[in-house]
């Protein structure tokens, strides 16, 4: 009997322990454009959250961000009620806090998102910090698009409450979030950060951790091939945007959306594929595009990349 009963509690106990988060404060850490947007959406969909950056000035120039791309989701929600759309600004700026101390909020967070510099050293001393101070209970998620989630985790003692949550930029516009497993990921977990994306109104879709996920695994390889076709000279860049757009049906030619996104990010990207893939073809490097990085011409946000904004 005394056996049976001892059998009865470890079930529960077990049962207990795989019952999936439900995840109600968060903590973002990075107030740049992903961070923002993702404490944005959280914001206004009920969750408590603290966005964390290193200075209180980057704070403000968020804060400020937030504020004004909520005014205009609002204005579309609620395009002939001002009253309504003033209500939804405030209650969901109500939901959001900021601090430049990590460790210090993370003592009652259900999810810690990081969505910082695309440095593995960097994600690591921020995450060996954060496991120090977190609860048990705290899953841990990276936004990184291209680095390994299994090389993230491994710095913590947590590595199945560790997982992939990469969002799209701009995050409030676009409905489309990666959830990522990695092998150590419990199914606990998994199925938490799934839940979670589904209440920020995305459409999340699973994948292992493999180089790129599923969206960029796809993208930079079609992006890195077309500078190639630039580069043998088979095409120039403008026809080549012009035939995906009306060929494809795709809303920007590559070299618009290389430019767009940022020549230094898909560098960074392919650099590191090529680097834990050498002999892979699809994954060797440009030399245009390393010439236009050296030349800080990165795109839209410095001026000229592919093609010049000034």
């Amino acid at each position: 009997m005394a056996s049976a009963s001892r059998q009865l509690v470890a079930r529960m106990s077990s049962s207990t322990a795989a019952k999936k988060l439900a995840i109600k404060h968060v903590t973002v850490i990075g107030g740049g454009l992903m961070g923002s947007g993702i404490a944005q959406v959280a914001a206004a969909t009920g969750h408590t959250v603290v966005l964390v950056d290193q200075t209180d000035e980057i704070l403000k120039k968020s804060s400020k961000n937030i504020e004004e791309s909520l005014k205009r989701v609002a204005k579309k929600m609620f395009a002939d009620k001002p009253e309504a759309s003033s209500q939804f600004v405030q209650k969901t700026l109500s939901n959001l806090s900021t601090s430049t101390d990590a460790a210090a909020v993370v003592h009652s967070t259900d999810l810690v998102v990081e969505a910082i510099v695309e440095n593995l050293e960097v994600k690591h001393e921020l995450f060996k910090r954060l496991d120090k101070f977190a609860p048990e209970h705290t899953i841990f998620a990276s936004n990184t698009s291209s680095l390994p989630i299994t090389d993230i985790a491994n710095c913590t003692t947590r590595q199945d409450r560790f997982g992939g949550l990469h969002f799209f930029n701009p995050v409030p516009m676009m409905k489309l979030v990666e959830v990522i497993q990695a092998p150590m990921t419990s199914q606990t977990t998994f199925d938490s950060l799934i839940d979670f994306s589904k209440a920020l109104g995305k459409m999340p879709v699973s994948c292992k951790d493999t180089p790129g996920f599923i969206v960029n695994r796809l993208l930079v390889p079609y992006l890195m091939e077309s500078v190639r076709l630039y580069e043998r000279g088979h095409a120039s860049k403008e026809d080549i945007d012009v035939a995906m757009k009306l060929g494809a049906g795709y809303p920007m030619g590559p070299f618009e959306l290389l430019d767009y996104v940022g020549l230094d990010t898909s560098k960074f990207i392919i650099d590191g594929w090529h680097q834990m893939e050498p002999e892979n073809p699809l994954f060797a490097p440009s030399e245009l595009l390393n010439k236009l990085v050296a030349e800080n011409k990165l795109g839209k946000k410095t001026g000229e990349g592919f093609y010049k904004y000034r």
